[in-house]
This record gives structure tokens, C-alpha cells and sequence, in this order.
């Protein structure tokens, strides 16, 4: 029999770890090939790891929760064959070379914790996450003591906030302080981060205070992130936001009007979305200005037109997959690229790649009925639109015969910018252009 080492694969130029969070194969299971054995995540991504040998799995070098590096040994898997160790190569891949500008934080740079902590002299069957064991040394609490802590989590996981309710009622009620992380400890954790956090509010404790009927719901880790990333983008960027309404009638008509020979021909399904980013990318084109990001005092001038939309998930999360280069594509290339993503982020298949890299952001709150919003810059974006709902509406017209009231589909959008770098008049002529486009639409246009 061969052992076969299973690495864990390179998911993305930007990506260099990933958190294992669930082993769908125990050791002494046998695996076919391609069969999934465990479910990992990056940043934004949900990923599975297929088995490139059939055999049996023999070990894993990874528990639940931990953090691998791209190219580490996951998992040994029996194989077949000699007595030699097998070893899967990774793709050879050409240096990544980081230029400056890509060091922005942002969606592709949220704030990433490394730990580094010493082993307990104590065992346990149980498995505590590295800022548990951490708080733990910190109070001095013993790895027999946290066995008998009830755990909220997954399993009856022991999680942050369980341990610091527990020492708060040990201390009678008063919650532990933030400590300071360079003290040398016994088991002290050893933390890195990409991107600074706020500062705990001084002289306030993390007792929470609820009634009876109240339900406490932990954040998932894709929630956590979200949280994250949008309290960093409010404290980075002044936002502002223009609003526009737009008369779309020629577009609503013209789309009815194609949208079953379109599916026939295509295959495919086709959406305002698409339209929107063809509008998006061509007023781009016309202020590039706005396809921008920050760097201090620098103003970093995108070259390529990369537009993320947002996509709400069932698990009611957002993500946010990127049309790259959507200045390039037709209108057919366009719906073919936003069905494709939008049906993937549903099922949680985007690749990490997918979602990084985005200049610009769109997002249709028209999808819940909502006519307008206020939507958060995606950064290191400095501008994100949202487009409303289409209502039909009386609107006066202007006619050769005078005016008229006619019925109408009238829709709002809106643009959130970074006032750093984008003034009124700039976010205000972006959003009416993009407006303008809709407006315009040619309603005998072929496609």
C-alpha cells in the first residue's frame, strides 16, 4: 500500500490560506475518486477539496477551525500501489509580485489574524480555537476547568464569547479587560493583523443584558467578515450620495420584447442586471475618475473596468463576484458572465479569484422592492451605485404638441462616493450619465 500526501490546493493568485471548516471523510473512510473530503474557506469563499486518488483516509493533519497554508499536508490518503510515500505537486505558477497599490485594504485585504500558540501542557479531546486557549491563559483557567464550560457554538463548540460570560460570573459579573498581547505568557497567543481594529470602548464591559424571550445568534464567520469590512469602509471614506430618476420605458419594452427569442437562442436568461453594468462600464469610460481607489495622498487610476455586483446569498449574507474587464464584452458576453456568477454564488461555487479585484460596484435593491438606498463603498472602491426598483408612474412628457401625462417606468438610482476624491459634480454627472444611457435605449437595438 502507498500513502498519498493531499495538499491543499492554490486557490487564487491572492490566496495563500484557508480555514478547514468541515472534514466530510473520517479516518478509515473510503474515498472514490474526485469524492469531496473536506470543506475549506477563504476570506469571502466556501470551497471544496475533491480527492484526486481513491483509496482511504488515513489521517488528518488539520482539525476543524484551523488555518493551512497553501501547500501544506492535509491528509494522507492509503493508495493502492508500492510502499513509497506519494506526494501531490502543486501547479507551478509564476511568482506574485505585489505592487503597492493592490496593499490598499479592502475586500481583497480584510484583516487576517495569524496565531501562534504554545501547546497545553494539559490534553483534551475537545478542540479550542487559539483565542480561546489564549483568554484561558490570560485568567488562568486550567484545560480540566474549560472542559466543564457549556459551549453555544457548533457541537457545543466553545467559542469567545462563552468563555468571557464564564469569567465574568466567576469575577462576579465583571467582564475581563482587553490585555496586551506582548506580554511573554505561558500559552500567550501571538497575533498579527493586516488592518487595524477599533479601539474597545474604555470603561465598558461585555455583559450583555437580555429579557427572557430574547435569542442570542452568534455571527458566522462570512457575517464577522461583512461586519468588518463595512465599519472599516465608513471610518475610511466620507461618503456621499447622489440620487437620479430615470424614465426607462424604452429599456422595460425593449427587453420584454426580446427576452423569449433571446432564451431560445442563448440558452440564457436575461435581466436588467446586465444592462445596468453595459450603462455602468460605458459612463466609466466617460469619468474615469470614478474607477479609482486611494493610497494615502495618492489617487490610484484603475486601468481595467472590473465591476462587482452584489449578490445576496440564502444563508442572507452578501458576496460580491467581479465582471472583469466588463468594458469589453456585449451584451450577450454580459448576461452570460452575471447569470453564471450569480448562479454559482448561490451555491457557494465561486472561486476565490472571482470576487477580488473589483474597480467599481453595483447593487439592485429594486430586487427586495426597495426604490432607493444608501449603499456602503466596497473598499478600496470609491464609489458603489444602487439601482431601485422599476415602477410605472405618471410622468409628464414634453411633445411637439405641448406637454402631456403619460404612464411611465420610471426607476431611482443612487451613488454612494468617497469624498476624498470624488466631488458632488463628478458623482452627480456619473450617476445622471449612467442614467442617460437607460434612458436612451435604443428600442430596436439587435442582440
Amino acid at each position: 500500500m502507498a500513502q498519498y500526501e493531499l495538499l491543499l490546493p492554490k486557490m487564487g493568485e491572492s490566496v495563500a490560506e484557508a480555514t478547514v471548516i468541515k472534514w466530510l471523510k473520517q479516518p478509515g473512510d473510503s474515498i472514490d475518486l474526485d469524492d469531496t473530503i473536506l470543506e475549506i474557506a477563504t476570506d469571502k469563499v466556501d470551497s471544496e477539496v475533491p480527492s484526486p486518488v481513491a483509496g482511504k483516509l488515513v489521517k488528518q493533519l488539520f482539525k476543524e477551525d484551523e488555518v493551512a497554508q497553501v501547500g501544506d499536508v492535509i491528509a494522507i490518503i492509503e493508495t493502492d500501489g508500492g510502499g513509497d510515500v506519494k506526494v501531490e505537486e502543486p501547479a507551478k505558477t509564476a511568482p506574485i509580485v505585489e505592487e503597492k497599490p493592490e496593499t490598499i485594504p479592502g475586500i481583497e485585504q480584510l484583516p487576517i489574524e495569524k496565531a501562534v500558540v504554545q501547546n497545553d501542557s494539559n490534553s483534551s479531546d475537545r478542540f479550542y480555537s487559539p483565542l480561546v486557549k489564549s483568554i484561558a491563559a490570560q485568567e488562568n483557567i486550567s484545560m480540566q476547568e474549560l472542559d466543564t464550560i457549556k459551549g453555544s457554538g457548533a457541537d457545543g463548540r466553545l467559542n469567545k464569547d462563552d468563555l468571557l460570560s464564564y469569567v465574568a460570573s466567576k469575577n462576579g459579573g465583571q467582564a475581563i479587560s482587553a490585555k496586551t498581547t506582548e506580554e511573554a505568557k505561558p500559552a500567550q497567543t501571538v497575533v498579527e493583523k493586516a488592518a487595524p481594529s477599533p479601539s474597545p470602548i474604555p470603561n465598558k464591559t461585555s455583559v450583555t443584558s437580555v429579557s427572557g424571550g430574547d435569542e442570542i445568534i452568534e455571527m458566522d464567520r462570512m457575517r464577522k467578515l461583512i461586519a468588518d469590512h463595512m465599519v472599516m469602509s465608513v471610518q475610511t471614506s466620507p461618503h456621499v450620495t447622489s440620487f437620479v430618476e430615470a424614465d426607462v420605458t424604452n429599456m422595460v419594452l425593449w427587453r420584454n420584447k426580446v427576452k423569449n427569442s433571446f432564451e431560445k437562442r442563448e440558452n440564457e436568461k436575461i435581466t436588467f442586471t446586465p444592462i445596468f453594468v453595459e450603462a455602468v462600464a460605458k459612463a466609466i469610460k466617460d469619468f474615469p475618475m470614478v474607477n479609482v481607489s486611494v493610497n494615502g495622498t495618492q489617487i490610484i487610476k484603475k486601468r481595467d473596468i472590473n465591476i462587482g455586483m452584489a449578490a445576496a446569498l440564502p444563508s442572507g449574507n452578501l458576496i460580491v463576484p467581479v465582471i472583469r474587464n466588463a468594458d469589453q464584452l456585449n451584451l450577450v458576453g454580459l448576461t452570460k458572465a452575471v447569470n453564471d456568477l450569480a448562479g454559482r454564488a448561490r451555491i457557494s461555487k465561486l472561486k476565490p479569484d472571482e470576487t477580488q479585484g473589483g474597480t467599481f460596484t453595483l447593487t439592485n435593491v429594486g430586487t427586495f422592492g426597495n426604490v432607493m438606498g444608501t449603499p456602503i463603498i466596497n473598499q478600496p472602491q470609491v464609489a458603489i451605485l444602487a439601482v431601485g426598483a422599476i415602477k410605472k408612474k405618471p410622468a409628464v412628457l414634453e411633445t411637439e404638441h405641448g406637454d402631456v401625462i403619460a404612464i411611465r417606468h420610471m426607476m431611482f438610482l443612487s451613488l454612494s462616493y468617497d469624498h476624498r476624491v470624488v466631488d458632488g459634480s463628478l458623482g452627480g454627472m456619473f450617476v445622471r450619465r449612467v442614467a442617460d444611457y437607460l434612458e436612451n435605449w435604443d428600442f430596436n437595438r439587435e442582440i
